[in-house]
């Protein structure tokens, strides 16, 4: 059985997490499957938007603690996992951090522990009621979280909220989740996947740079002061207001009608 699922529609990929018996695991075998599923994305210039959401009644609980191998002879534990994390899941985040192409999650159930880290990962993440996000790195293994938490988190809802998700051992809903800022939305269990493929839809008529600009501006007000930023931001215009996409939006503007964007060129 395929560890994660593929199916492409109108320039819509949408990949599913599909180990349910175990609550969708963070698994190698399926960290393998969902980076081979980014690479067919990123080959594939048809597609337009990814959803990534899971089969069964959680989103991804984080690793398979009974699955754990015994280290190789001369290695540890942690040289083990440090070695998996640094050759298969840290790229695995990078890779859909970096799609050419919006990402929407849609975490239907459980995420917890490295689970969080890769509902975070998106572009944009929905969530169903009944869902609800859990580190339990620290409380539950002494080990820090990990996937990319301990840096998406606290520039999702800051620090203080950051550092009580990570220690105080305490599921957060989806609702509460939703009011704090750490996802888009929180919407009914029944309609999360159809709202997570309109959400996606939306975005495939965005110009196909757009993800792309959006996330590097974001992640360089990180780590500039405002002057340098507005001078990022002044370079970045120096550049996309001489792109078609920009003549497109103007004309429609002006005609007053929907503009249509070219697809991907790469």
């Amino acid at each position: 059985m395929a560890a994660v699922l593929w199916e492409a529609k109108e320039g819509l990929a949408t990949l599913t997490l599909n180990l349910p018996a175990k609550l969708n695991p963070i698994a190698l075998d399926l960290q393998h499957e969902l980076r081979a599923a980014l690479a067919r994305v990123r080959e594939d210039r048809g597609v337009r938007a990814v959803v990534l959401t899971a089969a069964g009644k959680a989103f991804c609980v984080g690793a398979d603690l009974s699955a754990m191998r015994p280290p190789e002879a001369n290695e540890t534990l942690g040289d083990q996992t440090a070695k998996w994390m640094q050759s298969v899941s840290n790229p695995l985040i990078e890779e859909l951090r970096a799609l050419p192409v919006p990402v929407v999650c849609a975490v239907n159930g459980a995420a917890a522990g490295a689970g969080v880290g890769l509902a975070l990962a998106g572009d944009v993440t929905i969530a169903a009621k009944s869902a609800y996000f859990y580190l339990s790195f620290l409380p539950k293994l002494g080990i820090v979280p990990d996937l990319g938490c301990t840096w998406i988190i606290p520039r999702l809802v800051g620090p203080a909220r950051a550092m009580g998700m990570s220690l105080l051992d305490e599921r957060l809903g989806a609702e509460r989740a939703a009011q704090w800022g750490l996802i888009w939305a929180c919407v009914e269990d029944d309609v999360l996947l159809l709202e997570a493929q309109q959400l996606a839809q939306r975005l495939a008529r965005l110009p196909a740079h757009a993800v792309i600009e959006a996330r590097r501006a974001f992640e360089a007000s990180a780590r500039h002061t405002l002057p340098e930023q507005l001078h990022y931001e002044s370079e970045r215009q120096r550049e996309l207001l001489n792109r078609p996409s920009f003549a497109e939006g103007v004309a429609a503007f002006l005609q007053k009608r929907a503009p249509e964007f070219p697809g991907r060129q790469a």
